[in-house]
């Protein structure tokens, strides 16, 4: 028997990309296209992690209940973030005095004609490093784990940004509605253009009302056939993987996490999930491997 191999081939539908938090919030408040959705109909907030308005007051105000836990994972990360991704290249360099003639600049008289080549450091990835959180998960994933990840790549982040370098970061919800139909929405959490917005990027990435509140809104104000069929299959299935062809075609090489399963060991504590980080970014040259 062949099975179907999951894949961005199978996206059936995708929601124009949401290029500010605004706009994503914008999104989440907007009128329902149904009047059954879950996102502001759900009364307890307990499996949500927050009521609605508590929900939009985080997005707005962001979330500190977890940011000195952030702020200790930082400093255990700063050391190995301090040379994210350089590479030492030879570029020129001219003085009145080096190894080569530059024969341009001496027949002009210029008398810094002398040229030598030396070491420099260059970012391998340019200034910017894209992460990509899959916002989706099965209901019953416990909030613990939404937490350790979020705290993980919140510190990690924040490492990179203290280490002279820029983050982007995006949430994606993108889910299947049958055996190979798939749905897609992407909304740019934080701007590589804007300063790191702790409080906010906390929200996105470790609060599970980002998506039992927030997602699932912006699903029920979608056009109503997809707003119907979204929840008429409890707003998608595994895998909740995120690709590249999910994002604006502009945006390159993004690191995406896994999407979050109950049974992910590396989610348990956030020990763990900072080691996993750690693991995972230094395969790809994030962060040294010591």
């Amino acid at each position: 028997m062949i099975w179907h191999v999951p894949g961005p081939a199978d996206t059936v539908h995708k929601l124009p990309p949401m290029w500010s938090w605004q706009e994503f919030v914008d999104r989440a408040r907007a009128p329902d296209t149904i009047s059954y959705g879950a996102g502001r109909a759900i009364r307890s907030g307990g499996w949500a992690g927050a009521t609605w308005e508590e929900a939009l007051r985080l997005a707005t105000d962001g979330w500190s209940a977890l940011l000195p836990a952030v702020d200790a994972e930082v400093a255990e990360l700063r050391e190995r973030i301090a040379d994210l991704a350089l590479a030492t290249t030879l570029a020129p360099a001219w003085d009145v005095t080096g190894s080569e003639v530059d024969i341009g600049a001496y027949l002009s008289g210029v008398p810094e004609c002398m040229v030598d080549a030396v070491p420099q450091q260059i970012s391998t990835r340019g200034r910017v490093v894209t992460f990509v959180t899959p916002a989706g998960y099965v209901h019953t994933t416990p909030h613990a784990a939404v937490h350790h990840r979020g705290v993980a790549l919140a510190a990690l982040c924040s490492a990179i940004v203290e280490a002279g370098h820029s983050v982007e970061v995006w949430s994606g919800l993108c889910t299947y509605v049958s055996m190979v139909d798939r749905h897609v929405g992407m909304a740019r959490v934080i701007s590589a253009a804007e300063p790191l917005d702790m409080g906010r990027l906390m929200f996105a990435v470790a609060h599970p009302a980002m998506l039992r509140r927030l997602w699932l809104a912006v699903w029920d104000s979608a056009p109503q056939a997809v707003a119907r069929r979204m929840y008429r299959h409890n707003y998608g299935y595994a895998p909740q993987t995120c690709y590249q062809e999910d994002l604006p075609g502009q945006i390159t090489e993004p690191y995406i996490l896994p999407y979050l399963s109950p049974d992910d060991p590396q989610w348990r504590t956030a020990k763990s999930a900072l080691n996993w980080c750690l693991d995972t970014f230094a395969s790809l040259g994030l962060v040294r491997a010591d």
